[in-house]
Order: C-alpha cells, then structure tokens, then sequence
C-alpha cells in the first residue's frame, strides 16, 4: 500500500465517488480508469470498505484503489483486506505509526500457522 500526503494532489484522471455511490451502477465508467478514489467521509462510516470490496470482487477493476477523507492509521489493516492499494491519511495521523500498522498486519492478520500451510488436513 502507498501513502499519499495529506496536503498532497491525488492522481489526476482519478474517478472519484462519493459514499453513497452505487458502484456497481457505475460500472461502464470504470473501462480504461487506472485509478477510483472513494471517500471516508468520517472514520465511523464504512461504506467504502464495501464499495471497495464490490470493485475488486465483482467488477474486477485492478486499478488503484485509494481511501480518502477522514483516514486513521487504525483502519489500514481491513482497508488492505478490502483491496485499497492507496491512502490519504488525515493530516493529524502518523506516518511511521501507518507503516508499522501494515507491517504488523502483514505478519500476524489470518496467518496460516507453518503445519497447516503444507497440506496437512484438520
């Protein structure tokens, strides 16, 4: 996942949906878009994990997908396991503590413990 400064232009071209948009009614403008921008618009509303979860899973788009708005460190993890590839943290988050977040994610989050991974059977 990269990180976009919090002041910093997001990528042009991008389309851009707000958190109430019915993505998969959007579907015909996805073709040749290489990047979507959704919108958090608080932390609290979590609609854009699901729009996110919809691009990646029904319509395929494997283009970047990049969290916008009121973004904490806190929520990288499932925004990772929604299929975001890219955020704009809020100005007041660290961005060593959004690393680590990652890292730790990456590691520990639904790991498949060592003697399960090479084929034994539960």
């Amino acid at each position: 996942m990269h990180f976009i400064p919090a002041q910093g232009p997001l990528p042009e071209n991008a389309l851009a949906f707000d958190n109430t948009t019915d993505v998969l009614a959007q579907a015909a403008a996805l073709p040749g878009r290489t990047t979507v921008l959704l919108s958090f618009p608080k932390w609290t509303d979590g609609r854009a994990y699901s729009q996110a979860t919809l691009l990646r899973g029904r319509l395929k788009f494997t283009g970047d997908i990049v969290a916008t708005g009121d973004v904490l460190v806190d929520m990288l993890p499932l925004l990772a396991r929604c299929g975001f590839s890219a955020v704009q943290l809020r100005a007041d988050q660290n961005l060593e503590s959004a690393r680590r977040a990652l890292g730790f994610f990456g590691r520990h989050y639904q790991t498949v413990p060592p003697e399960r991974s090479a084929g034994a059977s539960a």
